[in-house]
């Protein structure tokens, strides 16, 4: 167990096993998008930063990035509820496939929002990946194409996902402990 600011936590899921879980994704990915050329890879920021920079780098093929912004949580644990597209791409998606990445799905009403005003935008196809899902907190039902890892319902940190903006740096994935 480790302390950071006050905060105790767990590794959850090493390092290597983080490794490993973007090999599959990346096989997957490959396979779906064989003869694709410019795959655009959405990113919601800030979390999916590290996840998509990582599966990247596995993917065969020409890839291109885009990032949005959109937020549900403002600064605390829970989801609001309250979805905002805080930053918006910067080119145009249409005709284009997208695959949009995130570093974690939870109630879905982010990412539904996200996928509707994508779909909107006339791509060729819009699929979805998530490092991890957490199926048991979905109020918003989202298909999800590509999964990491399915979590329990636990507050996790580290490799890109947040608590108010810290320990996004971690190497793993955390649970932090109820202080």
């Amino acid at each position: 167990m480790s302390k950071f600011n006050e905060v105790t936590y767990e590794v959850m899921i090493s390092e290597q096993e983080i490794g490993e879980t973007l090999d599959t994704l990346a096989a997957e990915i490959n396979s779906e998008y064989a003869g694709v050329d410019n795959l655009l890879l959405v990113g919601l920021l800030k979390g999916s930063v590290v996840v998509m920079t990582d599966l990247a780098r596995r993917l065969s093929g020409d890839v291109h990035f885009d990032f949005m912004t959109a937020s549900s949580y403002h600064g605390g644990t829970e989801s609001t509820g309250d979805v905002k597209i805080v930053m918006d791409l910067a080119n145009s998606i249409r005709g284009r496939h997208v695959l949009l990445v995130e570093d974690i799905i939870d109630t879905g009403r982010t990412l539904s929002k996200v996928r509707e005003l994508l779909l909107s935008r006339g791509p060729a196809s819009l699929k979805i990946c998530t490092f991890l899902d957490k199926p048991s907190r979905r109020v918003v039902e989202v298909p999800v194409d590509f999964v990491g890892r399915e979590i329990e319902d636990e507050f996790v940190v580290g490799y890109g996902l947040d608590y108010a903006e810290s320990f996004r740096q971690l190497p793993y994935i955390a649970k932090v402990n109820p202080a």
